[in-house]
């Protein structure tokens, strides 16, 4: 399985520069770099500045499948240990995301209609927020994932019901934008998105905070 894990990775890795080597020559000499909320580009570059940009993604790729797993030996919980293999997997999810927005720039800088689908783009943050919910319920407390609050960071209990109810929102968050990125039109799934990633977002944050302050309540002062 984790043989398995690695080919996939460095696959996912590699493959992006492999798309855009064999769709060098198709490529125009000036390509859409930057794209408005309608999918419309609003700049344009050359090949060189989309190859820079493919590596710098490339690079980002395996620095987060290679260091994103070993970041629990510098973190100072005790518990941090305990989420390596959770991290890896994360760091596995990480580098998917990463590799899929290689190939969606490539690619619409390729299409002969140079636009933006923006939906494509969302339904695969969607399919990424339902990967991390269901991670975010076994992960223990550590300084580099999850919901780092000062009360959470502070209280294993509070980081477990946080998470726990993180991981509900953010899954279904995630499936939720999922359906609606093949069902609105691109002007709206962008709002949609961020409406959406903001309440499951800020909903834990809120209720962290409210067994927070319960717990002072609750705890005799000296």
């Amino acid at each position: 399985m984790k043989r398995l894990l690695n080919l996939t990775a460095w696959v996912a890795v590699l493959a992006p520069g492999a798309y855009l080597i064999n769709s060098w020559n198709n490529l125009p000499d000036k390509v859409p770099m930057h794209f408005d909320f309608q999918g419309n580009p609003d700049r344009f570059g050359s090949k060189t500045e989309l190859l820079t940009m493919v590596i710098i993604l490339t690079l980002m790729a395996a620095a987060m499948y290679l260091f994103f797993p070993l970041i629990y030996k510098i973190d100072p919980k005790k518990s941090a240990p305990e989420n390596k293999t959770r991290l890896k997997k994360l760091g596995f999810a990480i580098t998917l995301l990463l590799s899929f927005i290689s190939f969606f720039i490539i690619h619409s800088s390729q299409s002969g209609s140079i636009s933006l689908n923006a939906n494509f783009l969302v339904a695969g943050m969607g399919a990424f927020w339902c990967i991390l919910g269901n991670y975010m319920f076994n992960l223990k407390p550590n300084y580099f994932a999850g919901m780092r609050l000062p009360w959470t960071l502070h209280d294993e209990e509070n980081w477990k019901e946080t998470h726990r109810l993180a991981g509900k929102l953010w899954f279904a968050g995630g499936i939720l934008i999922l359906l609606l990125a093949f069902l609105l039109p691109s002007r709206v799934v962008l709002i949609v998105f961020i409406s959406i990633t903001m309440i499951i977002t800020f909903i834990p944050m809120a209720y962290s905070y409210m067994l927070y302050r319960q717990k002072q309540k609750n705890t005799p002062q000296p």
